[in-house]
């Protein structure tokens, strides 16, 4: 067993473990990559405020996120086609954050279908849903969703058209993956994933094949999303979703102010702040740096989330001492996920754990729920200053 002490650990395992193509598909933003580095990047230029001689006995990260009780503020992000990262993927990372007392949450876009995660855990996950133009299929989605018991609907407003990402492409990415000269010189070299993947539920997007007629193979499955992606997605047809799923809503791809009040207004549970991992408009700002706009705009609105660009626990105190109820984790824990399957995604949320309760320490804070601007140095002109 390696010693994993950061999640740059558990990247190192999946990059050495995971064929190119999904390796990539995570590991990459669109076009010039400029949003997918600030990111993380942004994040290095908050500083934390060290604290002594205070009292640290009996510290807890356990907080609440949309009225539901979490071991820490972290949810695991919707993330397509995890379960080819490792086999039956969406199911490992729900039995692990299931087991560690954090949220999952199902993308539209998953392998592993609604149905087949539910029946292989026991509590309620949240299921993601993109808007498609199909209105049976999506009333039919939202269904199954409810069947199944989900707690929350995370619809994802940043995806109505399809950013480009260079690497998916020149990849050929597909899922099962398509058999060339090149992918098949790939996949000779991760033996122990595919011998893994032999054994999987299922190979294909678990949600869309078998409920869409005509829907059989790769191939036509490629065709159906490629133009069901609705680009026509207002905030009528919000409240319209909302009113279809009668419970939770999180609205996720939230980057700026005034798109803020209009998800406080149609009365979403909670906003997550997000330009989806650097994938679609790359030159946009950073999450964090988005953050305490969005806070002054709509903090005692709505609940605010945070997702895209957290690698660590320092990452999640810093998005909460900026206000944000919670956070969501995409590629931390399918870095774990890819290098050590459930185990994986376990030492993720492990190693995160541990660097939020003991940053949080040695800010000289006994709870995340007293995290706030007084434990963090940020630079003055750290929202930026934009003509």
């Amino acid at each position: 067993m390696p010693v994993i002490t950061n999640i740059e650990d558990l990247k190192r395992i999946y990059a050495r473990r995971v064929p190119k193509m999904f390796y990539d598909y995570a590991e990459s933003g669109s076009w010039t990559e400029q949003t997918f580095r600030d990111n993380t990047t942004d994040f290095e230029q908050i500083r934390l405020r060290q604290r002594v001689a205070v009292d640290m006995a009996g510290r807890t990260t356990a907080s609440r996120m949309i009225g539901q009780e979490v071991a820490m503020p972290v949810a695991l992000a919707p993330v397509g086609l995890t379960g080819m990262q490792s086999a039956d993927g969406e199911i490992k990372a729900a039995r692990a954050a299931e087991a560690f007392g954090v949220p999952f949450t199902l993308s539209t876009m998953s392998i592993n279908s609604i149905e087949e995660v539910a029946e292989t855990t026991t509590k309620p996950f949240w299921f993601q849903l993109y808007t498609m133009k199909d209105e049976d299929y999506m009333r039919r989605l939202i269904g199954r969703a409810k069947a199944a018991n989900c707690s929350a609907l995370v619809i994802t407003l940043d995806l109505q058209i399809l950013g480009q990402r260079h690497k998916d492409l020149k990849n050929g990415l597909s899922a099962p993956p398509k058999l060339t000269p090149r992918t098949i010189a790939n996949l000779m070299t991760k033996w122990a994933w595919g011998i893994e993947m032999l054994g999987a539920k299922r190979r294909n997007f678990g949600n869309i094949v078998g409920h869409v007629e005509g829907i059989s193979d790769a191939s036509s499955l490629g065709a159906w999303t490629a133009e069901q992606f609705d680009p026509s997605l207002d905030w009528g047809k919000i409240e319209k979703l909302k009113e279809m799923w009668g419970g939770k809503v999180i609205l996720k791809g939230i980057l700026d102010e005034e798109d803020a009040k209009m998800a406080a207004k149609v009365g979403a549970d909670a906003i997550t702040v997000s330009n989806h991992g650097g994938r679609q408009l790359d030159g946009a700002l950073s999450s964090i740096r988005m953050l305490p706009r969005i806070m002054d705009a709509v903090g005692d609105q709505v609940e605010v989330h945070l997702d895209s660009g957290i690698r660590s626990g320092q990452d999640v105190l810093k998005a909460l001492a900026l206000g944000a109820t919670g956070t969501m984790i995409g590629r931390a824990f399918v870095y774990g996920l890819g290098a050590m399957g459930q185990q994986g995604v376990t030492r993720a949320l492990e190693v995160i754990h541990k660097e939020l309760d003991t940053s949080m320490a040695l800010c000289g804070e006994k709870s995340v729920s007293h995290l706030g601007r007084h434990n963090l140095m940020v630079p003055e002109d750290f929202t930026g200053r934009w003509a």
